[in-house]
């Protein structure tokens, strides 16, 4: 079973499935501790009636301590493995990983939002919420493709498939610092065959003053309000 106390040992591995460095995942903790403590108080139950014993008591659970839970959602989050995978990593049941999931998740969202770094997801607000950070304006947008289950309507699996990534996606619009690489924009959820530059026009962002843009080719004809873009020309095919 992956347990916190042995992967924080190992620098790489723990990057690798959790996206963090230690000294990261201790500043998220406290947050993570701090919001779960809120909504689930040691004197009551999980379903919110008071305890009859006292908290601890009872069968241990494998997520029995804070970091245990927060690892487990890091790593959902990370490789977005299937629940029953995540059940042979974590030693539970498909079940249990499906009910922690639903409660895990919206805390771990709760913890991020306290510590500021959740990106938004308004585009007419994008300039707002980076001047907070005062972080250079150099920036880079890109879409990302997440692999889905095959819809089993056939216009809906149409819709969601992915000519560039040969699978059924769904995308969204990221926009990223290019020097601490922060994620501080993303875009609604879009299926997976929609175009990069439709997506944007459909979410107009307003980027902060002074921006230099980086784009790839999938962003053709795109030219927002900034000081500058960045994008590679497209190459032309070789005559046969």
């Amino acid at each position: 079973m992956l347990e916190y106390n042995r992967l924080k040992k190992d620098r790489r591995r723990l990057l690798a499935l959790t996206g963090l460095t230690d000294k990261e995942f201790v500043v998220l903790h406290q947050a993570f501790r701090t919001a779960y403590a809120t909504v689930y108080p040691e004197d009551k139950t999980a379903d919110g009636s008071i305890r009859k014993r006292q908290a601890g008591g009872g069968r241990k659970g494998q997520l029995r301590t804070t970091e245990q839970k927060l690892l487990f959602s890091l790593v959902y989050q990370k490789t977005y493995p299937l629940q029953v995978v995540l059940a042979e990593i974590f030693g539970l049941s498909q079940s249990r990983v499906n009910r922690w999931l639903q409660r895990l998740l919206p805390i771990l969202k709760q913890a991020l939002d306290e510590l500021g770094v959740l990106p938004t997801r308004e585009p007419d607000k994008f300039a707002l919420h980076e001047r907070r950070h005062q972080e250079a304006a150099e920036l880079i947008i890109d879409g990302t493709d997440r692999r889905r289950q095959r819809p089993k309507n056939p216009a809906q699996q149409a819709l969601h498939y992915s000519g560039k990534q040969k699978t059924h996606s769904d995308k969204n619009i990221v926009v990223v610092n290019a020097k601490t690489k922060r994620v501080g924009y993303l875009s609604q959820t879009y299926a997976g065959k929609s175009h990069d530059k439709k997506i944007v026009e459909t979410e107009p962002i307003r980027y902060p003053p002074g921006t230099i843009l980086y784009q790839d080719t999938g962003f053709q004809g795109y030219e927002p309000k900034v000081q500058q873009t960045h994008q590679p020309k497209k190459s032309r095919a070789r005559a046969r």
